[in-house]
């Protein structure tokens, strides 16, 4: 008999997503779903997942199992966001204001708003302030059913900042459920303080902030704002190379306000992702396709800049590139912990199908962020990470948009929400 210190019984759907990864084209829309199904855990991994014939014959509970009942509920892997900018201060609500009132994304930044109205803030905080504020977004993000996620520095902008972001990431890592995974951002924008000197900043960043970044084990991937105005094709080339001899694997933010050539970029650097991707060309989508690099579509970033183009999902499906659906969680563009939400505009607003929204949540992003053969689907020796949502079919999700369906999250086999309530007390891993 399979011995189990917790298990989820009589789900109406157990969403399990078991199979390859990372899906493409026709594979998205397999959910392996298993009516009526339950699964079972020991010490923090699956060690049963099936019917409820084979539940009965195989599993003995221990005296003290947690057994949660999910009849009339979807059982599913808990949400991987690919894309958080997560450690920051301040918020820039008044800037919202200026769009809806017409102003662009550039003409805010250069009246000093913009990223660089977040460095000041997040400068400014103390440690304990900017460790209180990262921690209470990981308690909401865990409430919206997120269980691992990519968090980026890039408010810092000077080497002794950006280390600090991504020192406090590892801090809170290790108090907190949530798992971490580190990407410098360093190559945000160029700080108002380099500004008749792009050179001289770009070299900052390659010559000092990419080698401490790397002696310190601070991150697991090296991202550019690839974009008009920013980072130009060329100077994104650079620092993700150098990024990538330090140990750092490239990734991007790529033609998100204009064709700028990223997805060629990442198809080139054979990144972990590419991210925005509004205005990718079609040579482009075609290269990332074969070169595996998958796409990160950020439906709250085209909602929150009003965008008249939004990522197209179902060219991106077509072109047979791996989708993935995230937050964008960032002060200026994108406020929200909210994954519900991303998949409701990706099925709403991007052209993906239910199906393909929930891979993209979940064993897609676990790819990109080097973890699917622990996370992202609900096998045998996986990390027990899985909701169960207070829904009794996962088509909710676009049929009940803005509303929150998570009740219980399970966190490495422990229940850490329950009843829409944090009741985690253990911390959880250090970021990767």
């Amino acid at each position: 008999m399979i011995r189990a210190d917790l298990v989820v019984v009589d789900a109406a759907q157990l969403v399990t997503l078991a199979g390859p990864a990372p899906r493409t084209r026709e594979a998205l829309r397999d959910l392996s779903v298993i009516p009526g199904g339950c699964l079972a855990a020991r010490e923090g991994r699956l060690v049963f997942v099936g019917t409820r014939d084979a539940f009965e014959a195989e599993v003995s509970l221990d005296d003290a199992a947690e057994i949660i009942d999910a009849t009339d509920q979807v059982v599913m892997p808990g949400f991987v966001d690919a894309h958080t900018h997560l450690p920051f201060a301040g918020s820039r609500e008044k800037e919202l204001a200026q769009r809806m009132a017409g102003a662009s994304y550039r003409e805010i930044a250069a009246a000093g708003g913009g990223i660089m109205a977040t460095v000041r803030a997040t400068r400014d905080a103390g440690d304990e302030e900017l460790l209180d504020v990262i921690l209470r977004r990981m308690d909401r993000m865990l409430l919206e059913g997120i269980t691992s996620c990519e968090a980026k520095s890039g408010y810092g902008l000077t080497l002794e900042h950006e280390l600090r972001l991504l020192r406090l990431l590892r801090r809170a890592a290790g108090a907190h459920p949530l798992r971490i995974v580190a990407t410098f951002l360093g190559a945000h924008t160029v700080p108002a303080e380099f500004a008749g000197d792009r050179e001289g900043y770009i070299r900052l960043v390659i010559d000092r902030m990419i080698p401490a970044v790397a002696g310190e084990g601070l991150a697991r991937y090296c991202d550019v704002f690839c974009e008009e105005g920013v980072f130009d094709l060329a100077e994104s080339r650079r620092i993700l190379t150098a990024g990538a001899a330090a140990g750092l694997i490239p990734r991007l933010h790529a033609d998100q306000l204009s064709p700028t050539g990223g997805a060629e970029l990442a198809a080139e650097l054979k990144a972990a992702s590419a991210d925005h991707l509004e205005h990718a060309s079609d040579e482009g989508l075609r290269r990332m396709a074969a070169a595996g690099v998958p796409a990160v579509l950020l439906p709250g970033a085209s909602l929150c800049l009003m965008q008249r183009s939004w990522t197209d999902g179902r060219r991106i499906v077509e072109a047979g590139v791996a989708p993935v659906l995230a937050t964008d969680l960032n002060p200026g563009t994108s406020f929200t912990e909210s994954m519900g939400m991303m998949l409701a505009l990706g099925c709403l607003r991007m052209g993906l199908s239910a199906e393909e929204a929930i891979a993209a949540a979940t064993i897609n992003p676990a790819v990109t962020i080097g973890h699917q053969d622990t996370i992202g689907s609900l096998e045998p020796g996986k990390q027990a990470d899985l909701i169960v949502l207070e829904a009794p079919d996962y088509r909710f999700f676009p049929y009940r948009p803005g509303v929150n369906l998570v009740g219980t999250v399970v966190k490495d086999g422990a229940v850490v929400v329950r009843d829409r309530r944090i009741v985690y007390q253990e911390p959880g891993e250090d970021a990767a």
